[in-house]
C-alpha cells in the first residue's frame, strides 16, 4: 500500500511543516497535475509518490487533476491510462478528481475582468513579430501596435475570439505587464489562443483555450491546493503564477515549490520522444516493456512497490542531476528478491545425455523455493531424467582459467542433484556443439566428483521429458548510450540488443505454482508476460541478476583521446599446446606484483588473512584498490568480509578511479561490513545502506538506526508481532492446524513484512514454530 512509503525530511517537508506550526494552513492540499497528451513515465511516478505521499502524511488531500487544455494533442485514451497507472500505484484520488476544462468558463470570466482592468489585450501580430519584439536576456521588449488598445476594444476582439471570428493563429489574448521586466517571461505572456478543434471533455463548445501559464495557478487556487509543486523549469514562471493569482484576486493563494525532476540515464522522458518511438515503430507501443513509461515498467514486471521505494531512496532536491540506472534496478531486485520463488529455466539449451543411466531412469528432487536468507518457505520437486538440458554457455570446449563449468573431461555439479562429467561433445560440420555425453556420479549428493574432490561449479539444468518450452523474452535497456539525447539523435543510440527472443525450457512449477514473478535462478528475474498461457507460456526478464553494464559505463567515462592500452603479451611457459590462456586483467595484475615487491607482498599477507584467491588477486594487482583495502585493514577486524563486501558490492557499483572521491571513509566501510558481520543488519539492509551512503555519504550506524533496518532482537518483542500476526489471520490459522503446513511460510512472510525485515528470519522460525505447536 502507497501508507508504506517512508517519510523522509526534505525542504518541501520544512516548507509545510513551517505553514502549518504557523497557523497559514491547517490542511494540506497538494495535487499531480497530467496533461493528458501521452501515457506517464518514470519521473511522473516521481511527482506521484511526492504529492500523494505529502497528502498521506499529512492527513491532508492529494487531487488527481487533468490540464486539458490543448485538444489537438490530447485524448481520452491517455486519461484513462494516467487513471490506471496511478491506481496502480497505490494511491486514491477519491472524489477529487478534475478537469482544468471543467474550468472554462470561470476562467474566461476572469480573463474579461483583466481586459475590462486594462491588464489584458487582443494582438492580432504574426508569432514571428511577437517574439522579437519581446527583445533578449540583455536586451528589453518593445510594445507592439496592440498593446495600447481600449479595454473597451479589447473586451469586444475577446468576445469575438470566443464566438469564433477568428481562424487559428490569427489573434492571441496577451497579459500586459512589462515589457522592460528582466524576467522574459513577464514580457506580455499569452493567456488564449484559437484552436478550433474538438475537446475530449467539452466538445465543440470553445474555439478558445487558456493557455497553461495561465490557466494552472487558477485551477489551483478554485480547488484549494496549499502547496502547488512543480518542477524545476516552471521556477521562471513562479512570478507570472503569483502575478494572475494576485490580479484575478482569487480568495485562495497558493504557493508554488520548485523541485528537481528526474533524469535517469539510458532513458529519454520527453513526452514527445516517447510519442515518435511509439509512432515510428522503434518500440511495440506505449506499454512496451524497455519503455519507462508506467505502463511499460508494469509490463517489464516492475512492481509498483519498487517504483515507490525507487522514489523515497532518490528523494527530493533542490538542483538538477542525473540517477544512476544501476540504482533504480537495484530498487527492483531488492524487492524481487522477496516475491520471486526460485526455479529452473534454460534459455538457450544444449541437450545432455547422461550415459550411464537407464533411459527410463527418474528421481524426483525436493528442491527448495526460496534461498536461506528469504525468510520463506516451500519447495518444488523437480525430476532428473537420463537426458536434460543446460545452458549452452556452461560448457566450453577451450575455457579460460577459472572457469569452473563443463569443459571436455570436466566435471560440474547439477543445482540441486549430483556431479557430472563431460565424456564427449557430438558437433556437426562447423564444429557447433549439438550435445553432450556425460557420466553422473550417484554418490556426489556432498559434492565431491568421481576422483572425491570437491566440484566448485554448478550449474542449472531441466529434465528434456519434463521440462516445458516457452518463449523468453530477454529485455535489455532501450539505449546503449548513457545520454541518448545529448547529441540531438536520441534514435541513433538505440540499443540493437533491447529485446531477444529465445525459445527455452522450464520446470513446470513456473506454470503450476500460483505466482506472476520467479527468478529463473542464475539468469535473472523473469515475469508471465500479458500474451503468456499455458499453451504458449511467455515470460519477460524484469532484471538481470546483477548489473551487466557497469563495465561498459567504464568503457564509455574513459577519455576519448586516450589510445587504448595494448595487450600484454603472455609470458613464455612450459605447458602443452591447447592450455587455456589467463585473461589480460589477470595477466596485467600478476606482472604489476612481478615488477613490484611490495604488491607481491600484499598478495601473499591477504592470503594469509584468509582472503578468497580472486578477491585477493583482484586487491593486491591495482594499486589504488589495493591502497584503499590496506586504510580498511587498518579498522577491520574482519579481512574477509570486508574483502567480499569490497570486490561484490563496492566496486560493481563504482567507477574504476572513483575510490578517492567516495562519500565515506574506510572506517564508515568496515562499520557497515562489521554491522552485518555482528548480524545488526541482513544483508539485504546492507546494500540498502550502502546504495545510501554511495548517494548521501554519512555513518552506517545512523543509516540503520533511521530507516529502522536493525535486526530485531527482542524475543518479547517479536512474539508480540508474531502473537499480532497470527490473530489477524485466523483463517490460515485455523487451516494450519488442520494440517496445512504450508502455510507455514506464509506466517513468516507476514511477520517479516510487520518488522520491515528487521528480524531474524532463523529466530523468526524458531518463535513462530513455537507458537504454532
Amino acid at each position: 500500500m502507497a501508507e508504506e512509503i517512508e517519510r523522509k525530511s526534505n525542504f518541501i517537508r520544512d516548507i509545510i511543516d513551517k505553514d502549518l506550526a504557523s497557523g497559514k494552513h491547517t490542511k494540506i492540499v497538494t495535487r499531480f497535475p497530467p496533461e493528458p497528451n501521452g501515457y506517464l513515465h518514470i519521473g511522473h511516478a516521481k511527482s506521484i509518490c511526492l504529492n500523494f505521499g505529502l497528502a498521506i502524511d499529512y492527513q491532508g488531500q492529494c487531487h488527481l487533476r487533468f490540464d486539458d487544455t490543448n485538444p489537438v494533442k490530447e485524448d481520452i485514451e491517455y486519461v484513462e491510462s494516467i487513471k490506471n497507472d496511478v491506481k496502480w500505484l497505490g494511491f486514491d484520488w477519491g472524489e477529487n478528481l478534475f478537469f482544468a476544462s471543467n474550468y472554462f468558463e470561470r476562467m474566461y470570466l476572469l480573463a474579461e475582468k483583466l481586459i475590462q482592468k486594462g491588464l489584458a489585450y487582443v494582438d492580432f501580430q504574426p508569432h514571428e513579430a511577437i517574439r522579437e519584439q519581446r527583445g533578449t536576456l540583455t536586451e528589453p521588449g518593445v510594445e507592439g501596435p496592440y498593446r495600447n488598445t481600449s479595454p473597451e476594444e479589447n473586451l469586444k476582439l475577446f468576445r469575438q475570439m470566443r464566438q469564433g471570428k477568428y481562424k487559428d493563429g490569427e489573434c492571441i489574448l496577451r497579459a500586459k505587464i512589462d515589457m522592460t521586466s528582466p524576467n522574459m517571461v513577464m514580457r506580455d505572456p499569452a493567456l488564449y489562443r484559437v484552436k478550433h478543434a474538438h475537446h475530449h471533455n467539452t466538445g465543440d463548445e470553445w474555439c478558445i483555450y487558456p493557455m497553461y501559464d495561465y490557466a494552472h495557478c487558477l485551477e489551483d487556487a478554485f480547488e484549494g491546493v496549499t502547496h502547488s509543486i512543480c518542477t524545476l523549469e516552471f521556477e521562471n514562471n513562479r512570478e507570472l503564477y503569483d502575478w494572475v493569482i494576485q490580479t484575478t484576486e482569487v480568495e485562495c493563494q497558493p504557493k508554488q515549490i520548485e523541485f528537481a525532476r528526474l533524469s535517469l540515464n539510458y532513458t529519454v522522458m520527453s513526452k514527445r520522444k516517447l510519442l515518435q518511438l511509439v509512432q515510428e515503430k522503434h518500440v511495440n507501443g506505449w506499454d512496451d516493456p524497455r519503455m519507462f513509461t508506467i505502463a511499460g515498467l508494469r509490463r517489464r514486471g516492475v512492481t509498483p512497490e519498487a517504483i515507490r521505494n525507487f522514489a523515497s531512496l532518490i528523494g527530493v532536491a533542490k538542483a538538477n542531476s542525473t540517477v544512476d540506472m544501476s540504482l533504480f534496478e537495484f530498487c527492483v531486485r531488492d524487492d524481487l528478491n522477496h516475491r520471486a520463488p526460485r526455479v529452473m529455466c534454460v534459455i538457450d539449451p544444449i541437450k545432455v545425455t547422461l550415459t550411464n543411466l537407464p533411459e527410463d531412469f527418474s528421481e524426483t528432487i525436493d528442491a527448495p523455493l526460496w534461498p536461506f536468507d528469504v525468510p520463506k518457505e516451500g519447495s518444488r520437486d523437480v525430476v532428473l531424467t537420463r537426458e536434460i538440458y543446460i545452458e549452452r554457455d556452461d560448457f566450453m570446449k577451450d575455457p579460460p582459467k577459472g572457469y569452473y563449468r563443463l569443459k571436455p573431461g570436466g566435471e560440474a555439479r547439477l543445482r540441486y542433484g549430483y556431479v557430472i562429467r563431460c565424456d564427449e561433445a557430438l558437433e556437426d560440420e562447423s564444429g557447433n556443439v549439438l550435445e553432450l555425453k556425460c557420466s553422473i556420479h550417484m554418490d556426489s549428493k556432498d559434492g565431491r566428483g568421481f576422483e572425491g574432490k570437491k566440484v566448485k561449479g554448478v550449474i542449472h539444468w531441466v529434465s528434456a521429458t519434463h521440462a516445458l518450452p516457452a518463449e523468453i523474452r530477454l529485455y535489455d535497456r532501450l539505449f546503449s548510450h548513457e545520454k541518448p539525447d545529448a547529441d540531438g539523435d536520441f534514435l541513433a543510440h538505440i540499443n540493437p540488443d533491447s529485446l531477444k527472443i529465445s525459445s527455452g525450457f522450464i520446470e513446470p512449477a513456473a506454470l503450476t505454482l500460483d505466482e506472476t514473478h520467479f527468478q529463473f535462478e542464475r539468469n535473472g528475474y523473469f515475469v508471465h508476460d500479458l500474451d503468456s498461457s499455458k499453451d504458449t507460456p511467455i515470460f519477460n526478464r524484469v532484471v538481470s541478476l546483477k548489473d551487466s553494464w557497469a563495465k561498459e559505463v567504464a568503457k564509455t567515462d574513459a577519455p576519448e583521446e586516450a589510445p587504448p592500452k595494448p595487450e600484454p603479451k603472455p609470458a613464455p611457459t612450459e605447458k602443452a599446446e591447447g592450455t587455456p590462456q589467463k585473461s589480460s586483467r589477470v595477466l596485467e595484475r600478476e606482472k604489476a606484483r612481478e615488477q613490484d615487491p611490495a604488491l607481491a607482498a600484499r598478495y601473499a599477507r591477504y592470503l594469509e588473512l584468509g582472503v578468497q584467491d580472486d578477491e585477493a588477486d583482484l586487491l593486491s594487482g591495482e594499486v589504488e584498490k589495493g591502497d584503499y583495502f590496506e586504510e580498511l585493514l587498518a579498522v577491520s577486524s574482519a579481512p574477509a568480509s570486508a574483502a567480499l563486501w569490497m570486490v561484490n558490492e563496492l566496486l560493481p557499483q563504482i567507477e574504476e578511479d572513483a575510490l578517492p572521491s567516495l562519500k565515506f571513509t574506510p572506517a564508515q566501510f568496515a562499520e557497515l561490513v562489521k554491522l552485518v558481520d555482528d548480524n545488526e543488519v541482513v544483508t539485504a539492509a546492507a546494500r540498502e545502506v550502502l546504495q545510501v551512503m554511495l548517494t548521501d555519504g554519512g555513518s552506517p550506524e545512523a543509516i540503520v538506526d533511521q530507516r529502522g533496518l536493525r535486526v530485531l532482537k527482542d524475543t518479547s518483542k517479536l512474539d508480540a508481532i508474531i502473537d499480532q500476526v497470527l490473530a489477524e489471520n485466523p483463517d490460515e490459522l485455523a487451516r494450519y492446524k488442520e494440517g496445512k503446513t504450508t502455510l507455514f511460510g506464509f506466517f513468516i512472510g507476514k511477520v517479516m513484512k510487520a518488522t520491515k525485515g528487521a528480524a531474524d528470519g532463523h529466530m523468526v522460525r524458531e518463535r513462530l514454530q513455537n507458537r504454532l505447536e
